[in-house]
């Protein structure tokens, strides 16, 4: 009787600690929105009131950073896996794939922004083109509700394995086919949803802001407003109440196709440098992209899910003004049909070199090229006598190009090119793959995080174009660069290595982040995923070593900053003097590049 008295007692202890113990926390939701092509001095309560509010009261990552090349799907490979793209192999929204992607696309030279396209990356490059296992993946894996909404191309990158519309659901530009019967399959069921809550079956297009203009014609005036209330309305009205009565936890990506998008095509600056992106046009883009965060904060707390759910927002790169003047290029002499006279067209590397080396320029699919004619490539080039051996294929991403030396004596051609280079007042930057060996006015890949395990084909060389300020107060809100892209001067562009470029808005809110808390040290875009993995307790592969960090100085148990290092590294002068400076910052163990170029040549450069 004695030891079973002691048994009950023991017993009702028990019952009476474990009735006094506090539940187990649930699991925590997360929401990424991604404002493309935000740069971190443009937000200010005035233009962007809800992308404010998140940056004072929350986390301000004031030292952030954007991959170069600082272009869209490369930024998107790294938010998505946690990886740099030395990784990932998604070196540009342009790349040359090696032998030609099959119809409709039947080109070496290949735009990966693209949903239809990635599919086939992923079949070619062992099911997983980036070789990693993204967040969103991983958060499946574990039971979470999973979304990603918003940009073709960088939206389906989130979950870049999940094409058959059952997993992760994703919905873009092209829900439903809108293109011909492409893009990522809806569930029957998310269709009928999204019926059901009063929306449009299928997101509408991008509208008046779809129109870039002409060089004698200014382009938009708009932000692009009805196709994001679309998609908004159906995270706030279909996703996020979908995910509540399902009880599941959550990750939610949110890509925001404005600004980026309207910097691009506005209609403010035609042909001019001032005002650029600055004009009331690009503003009401920020504005469009702050707009849309406030819905859904306001949807979160409306069903009781703020308190449990942590929003971080960051943008994919920063932006510039596009300039097209370079009188030296040989490509600004001839005449075309569509360019402003003495300006650049479209590939004006691309012609240059061909004449620089005297060899044949064609276009991706093989077929010649005649500038003196008053052609120009578009998509990219093939320089050689044999198209489908080509002695270089060149990938254009706006500020930066990709150079790829494919045939077998790539290490006696690489020197050339370089030689070539370091003579055009256009270059701003040069690096070179590592396996080329040292080259004067060059630094190594490597340096910048681009060589690793990557499946797609590495580039050779990789040109930063020049970039400047026009002269304001804040050298990064004016910056301007020479840029391989369809934009007219005055209008929106990005890719370079200037600060302007890779400085992107990075803020962060919620119950594991800190509150009001300005974070010093630097971060990139590589970090959020190992931030975000830790939090909701799931493990990214370890496939390629190129990690980024987890921001544990902004969570709400650390307060320790990691110590930061500035370094300059400088390359051996070429011939002609030309170097490449590189500044980065050093902290908790890994590397993060704030601007590389040959000084008085790239905007932000600490000589």
């Amino acid at each position: 009787m004695r030891f079973r008295g002691l048994a009950t007692a023991a017993g009702a202890i028990v019952a009476a600690t474990l009735a006094c113990a506090p539940a187990a926390a649930a699991p925590r939701n997360v929401i990424i929105f991604v404002a493309d092509g935000l740069r971190s001095h443009s937000v200010t309560p005035e233009v962007a009131p809800a992308l404010a509010a998140v940056r004072a009261e929350g986390v301000d990552f004031a030292n952030s950073h954007s991959l170069y090349p600082t272009v869209t799907t490369p930024n998107s490979s790294a938010i998505a896996t946690g990886h740099l793209l030395g990784d990932t192999g998604d070196f540009g929204n342009t790349i040359f794939v090696g032998e030609p992607l099959p119809p409709p696309f039947g080109s070496s030279v290949a735009g990966i922004e693209d949903d239809d396209a990635q599919n086939v990356m992923n079949q070619r490059f062992g099911g997983n083109y980036l070789g990693e296992t993204t967040l969103l993946a991983a958060a499946r894996a574990k039971g979470y509700a999973t979304a990603a909404i918003g940009k073709h191309g960088p939206t389906a990158i989130q979950d870049v394995t999940s094409r058959d519309g059952q997993g992760t659901l994703e919905l873009d530009d092209d829900t439903g086919g809108r293109d011909g019967g492409h893009g990522i399959p809806l569930r029957e069921e998310i269709s009928q949803a999204i019926k059901a809550a009063g929306l449009e079956p299928l997101p509408p297009d991008r509208g008046l802001n779809g129109g870039g203009g002409a060089f004698n014609m200014p382009g938009v005036l708009v932000a692009n407003v009805e196709q994001q209330n679309w998609m908004v309305g159906v995270a706030t009205k279909v996703l996020l109440p979908r995910f509540k009565s399902e009880g599941k936890p959550f990750v939610l990506v949110f890509w925001s196709r404005d600004p980026d998008g309207t910097q691009h095509g506005q209609g403010d600056s035609l042909n001019t440098l001032v005002p650029g992106i600055n004009g009331p046009t690009s503003k009401a883009g920020i504005r469009n992209a702050s707009n849309d965060l406030q819905a859904l904060r306001d949807a979160l707390k409306a069903l009781n899910l703020d308190d449990n759910t942590d929003v971080v927002v960051t943008a994919d790169h920063g932006f510039s003004t596009m300039s097209r003047e370079n009188p030296t290029s040989a490509a600004s002499k001839f005449r075309y049909r569509d360019v402003k006279p003495g300006f650049l067209p479209q590939g004006f590397l691309d012609i240059d070199m061909s004449i620089g080396l005297k060899l044949p320029l064609r276009d991706p699919t093989g077929d010649l090229i005649h500038p003196e004619k008053g052609f120009y490539p578009k998509h990219g080039s093939l320089l050689g006598a044999d198209p489908k051996h080509p002695e270089i294929a060149i990938a254009p991403n706006g500020g930066t190009n990709l150079v790829y030396l494919p045939g077998p004596d790539a290490k006696a051609l690489a020197p050339k090119v370089v030689e070539f280079l370091t003579r055009q007042d256009y270059v701003g930057a040069i690096f070179v793959n590592d396996a080329l060996g040292a080259i004067p006015g060059t630094l190594p890949m490597s340096r910048i995080g681009l060589i690793g395990s990557a499946r797609t084909p590495q580039p050779s060389i990789i040109v930063s174009f020049k970039s400047w300020s026009t002269g304001c107060a804040d050298p990064e809100m004016c910056g301007v660069e020479i840029a391989d892209s369809g934009q007219q001067q005055g209008q929106g562009i990005h890719g370079s290595f200037g600060r302007q470029d890779t400085h992107n808005f990075m803020a962060a809110i919620g119950p594991d982040f800190k509150t009001r808390f300005v974070d010093p040290a630097p971060v990139s875009n590589a970090d959020w995923a190992n931030t975000l993995a830790q939090i909701i307790g799931v493990q990214l592969s370890d496939n390629g070593r190129l990690r980024g960090r987890v921001m544990s100085e902004a969570l709400n148990e650390s307060a320790v900053v990691p110590e930061a290092r500035a370094v300059t590294l400088r390359s051996e002068p070429a011939v002609n003097g030309f170097v490449t400076v590189l500044n980065t910052q050093e902290a908790g163990g890994e590397t993060y590049f704030d601007a590389a170029g040959m000084p008085g040549r790239t905007l932000g450069l600490r000589p």
